[in-house]
């Protein structure tokens, strides 16, 4: 009799989860982005929403959540109900975050990948007052001035951990400025207050492009398509310094899998539209789009991969 209680109830579960997937969604979906409007996540969040809200026929309300690295939008997302009205859109900050904070959260259990959005460069900039038009001149001048500041877009993530391991190669000191995000970086930057900075393409490339900064190095393999005239480190002669900065959309854990995989294909489809890939193309991303599988492959290589970084370096949250 236990057993067919229990039978029954798994039933009775299965079916309304079913009948909820097949109504979702009924209502509007939040996006919550844990970093501040105007950055590579926040641009990337508003492009795809705005594609879905039209195939999906439901607002998508994009919320900016900042603050503690991203942290505090992170764990609001995954403590949200598991019923495919929350995404989380977000960088590698759920992958390198775990290994230098205090979290509330196991972001890799307490998350499901759903899909990749965009990938792009970390990319070094320099003010012009700074004197400087290439990665040999910066590394010069900091062996004459060692503790040269440069802003990020957040605390210890990806792009204090790009300038890092470069520091670390080229022999020099660098000290971090952190912001709460990638425009209030930009905004001291351009105003010469941080001579240089260490960011997502998304903020860099219209002041470069008037000529207001000069963009040193970007961390990728190859050249983004949208900075064809910016070397890479290694081709800068930093030697084995690739490393992709990416925005996925995640969901809490035990949302069901239909709604995930639904998820995906309408985010597939929207990253195939030709005027949501141009505007991620005009941030300076590459759209890529997959299978959630895929991006969870990503997702725990890149957590592997800044474990190794965080040890080998020495990087601490103060």
């Amino acid at each position: 009799m236990v057993k067919l209680r229990v039978a029954l109830l798994t039933l009775v579960v299965a079916i309304s989860t079913n009948v909820q997937a097949q109504e979702w969604p009924s209502r509007a979906i939040r996006f919550i982005v844990p970093f501040p409007a105007g950055g590579s996540t926040d641009v990337g969040a508003r492009l795809v929403g705005e594609s879905l809200s039209r195939s999906l026929h439901q607002q998508i309300v994009v919320e900016n959540k900042s603050g503690a690295n991203g942290n505090i939008g992170i764990e609001t997302a995954a403590k949200s109900p598991a019923d495919g009205y929350t995404v989380l859109v977000t960088t590698d900050a759920v992958s390198s975050n775990p290994h230098v904070y205090k979290m509330n959260i196991d972001p890799l259990k307490e998350l499901t990948p759903v899909i990749q959005l965009s990938r792009q460069p970390i990319v070094l900039a320099a003010h012009p007052s700074l004197g400087v038009a290439s990665l040999a001149e910066l590394i010069a001048l900091a062996k004459q001035q060692p503790g040269l500041r440069y802003a990020t877009g957040s605390g210890v993530g990806a792009q204090h951990m790009v300038v890092q391991w470069f520091a670390s190669i080229a022999g020099i000191k660098l000290e971090q400025v952190p912001y709460r995000g990638g425009g209030p970086a930009i905004n001291d930057l351009i105003a010469g207050h941080v001579k240089l900075g260490s960011l997502g393409s998304t903020p860099l490339i219209p002041h470069h492009k008037a000529g207001i900064l000069r963009l040193l190095a970007q961390s990728t393999q190859a050249r983004s398509p949208s900075l064809p005239d910016v070397p890479t480190y290694q081709e800068a002669g930093i030697k084995g310094l690739v490393l992709d900065q990416w925005v996925g959309a995640f969901v809490p854990a035990g949302t069901p899998p239909v709604i995930v995989a639904r998820l995906g294909t309408e985010i597939n489809k929207a990253l195939a539209e030709a005027a949501i890939r141009e505007g991620f193309l005009q941030s300076g991303q590459e759209p890529v789009g997959g299978s959630a599988e895929a991006f969870a492959q990503l997702v725990h290589g890149d957590f592997e991969t800044y474990g190794r970084l965080v040890k080998e370096l020495s990087i601490r949250s103060d």
